[in-house]
């Protein structure tokens, strides 16, 4: 049987630049940061005091009220939002699909740890008895997809992938293949993150992965630099509608790009460091290659993985360099990680709707704080300053914590 066609017609996305993914990715076009000072805790005593945060964040802007909301992790609060943008952005009206045909899968590396560290603190200062009943409903890595299941009574394939910072790839490609088996015609995917909390930056810190630069925070996400010194923490959401083609055309909708190539591998490597190399990287790439079958130089653009730490940009580069060979330097490769920091599992989301945008609106984004570039790095990054193109191809990468690999190849329609 051949495989049913899977394109892009709803995007939604929760970030510190932006609530829908058109005010996003101006956003990003035009050079501007989301990284700043946390405010929503005291942070001063953290090495790190900075990130991507979502501080104008608001549940009852998506229609979650306040009880609602309580019984959510801002991880699910997030999904969720991020989802009702999709749909609303989509032009869907589920009381007129056959919604046993429509599903979610949304991702997520850590799931509620703000529930986890609020909590072990009600515990520990009022009680068991304080304790709220919501918690494991609230910390689950499923509770985003399970919301949202809800919320638009979505009878289909529903599940979670945790697969650290791969999650949103990974479950955008799965739901993919729901479609492309005909297991179902619309599904909604992406990741949630909400891990910027005290005892999440904490994690972060202890492991000297983060920036330090908190007297120059916009400066401090710094993709292949030879001045970058860690990644810089986000949170948000990003949600796409995906859509079998026919079902899509049948109802007049506008598509942004086409899904046509999913690859993921495992480094077997290491639990925190990327494989010097990026063999791992490579094989997902590959994979998506000939899950498209397609060859590599078609691929116009990349929006990268691009963390801005010291060993996985270096590892990400070499990928690239094996895997397209002369290719490689023809290429476009950016971050916009650069702009609102990683956001963790829901990272791949995010990035998936800027690069069917990118496809969609005909432009390149940055990499913003390319300032010095390391001689080990030495593609076309996009430095500083978006670049109007006509994009026909273009993959988003996401490698995660565990070794675990993703890549999305999406097409010009």
């Amino acid at each position: 049987m051949s495989k049913r066609r899977v394109v892009i017609t709803g995007l939604g996305v929760i970030t510190s630049l932006g609530e829908t993914a058109d005010v996003l990715f101006d956003a990003v076009c035009a050079a501007r940061s989301g990284i700043g000072p946390i405010t929503r805790w005291d942070a001063t005593k953290y090495p790190t005091r900075f990130g991507g945060e979502c501080a104008k964040f608001n549940p009852g802007d998506y229609g979650i009220d306040v009880r609602e909301a309580r019984r959510m992790d801002r991880f699910g609060q997030f999904g969720l939002s991020a989802a009702v943008v999709a749909v609303k952005d989509s032009g869907l009206d589920f009381s007129k699909e056959d919604t046993e045909r429509c599903g979610a899968v949304i991702g997520s590396g850590i799931g509620g740890i703000e529930t986890l560290e609020e909590q072990k603190r009600v515990l520990d200062t009022r009680g068991l008895s304080r304790v709220t009943p919501f918690t494991v409903p609230r910390l689950m890595v499923n509770a985003a997809a399970g919301n949202v299941s809800i919320r638009f009574g979505l009878k289909g394939p529903n599940s979670a992938v945790a697969t650290a910072c791969a999650s949103g790839s990974h479950a955008i490609g799965d739901a993919g293949r729901h479609i492309q088996h005909d297991l179902a015609d619309i599904m909604i995917a992406g990741g949630s993150e909400a891990a910027l909390c005290e005892l999440g930056l904490a994690s972060f810190c202890a492991a000297r992965a983060l920036s330090v630069r908190n007297d120059n925070p916009q400066a401090a996400s710094r993709p292949w630099d030879k001045d970058r010194d860690g990644f810089v923490m986000g949170e948000g959401a990003g949600v796409i509608v995906l859509e079998e083609y026919e079902h899509a055309c049948r109802r007049g909708a506008r598509i942004y790009a086409e899904l046509i190539g999913y690859g993921m591998s495992a480094d077997a490597f290491h639990i925190t460091a990327p494989e010097e190399e990026g063999r791992g990287a490579a094989m997902a790439m590959r994979l998506a290659f000939k899950d498209a079958g397609v060859n590599p130089d078609v691929v116009d653009y990349i929006n990268a993985h691009g963390t801005s730490t010291p060993l996985g940009d270096i590892a990400e580069t070499r990928a690239v360099k094996s895997t397209f060979g002369a290719h490689a330097k023809k290429l476009m490769m950016s971050s916009t990680k650069s702009q609102m920091g990683h956001l963790l599992g829901a990272a791949g989301g995010v990035e998936a709707a800027i690069t069917a945008l990118a496809i969609f609106r005909k432009v390149a984004p940055p990499t913003m704080n390319h300032d010095t570039p390391d001689p080990e790095c030495d593609l076309d990054y996009v430095p500083n300053k978006a670049r109007d193109i006509t994009i026909t191809h273009a993959l988003s990468n996401s490698f995660g914590f565990g070794g675990h690999n993703a890549s999305l190849l999406f097409r010009k329609m």
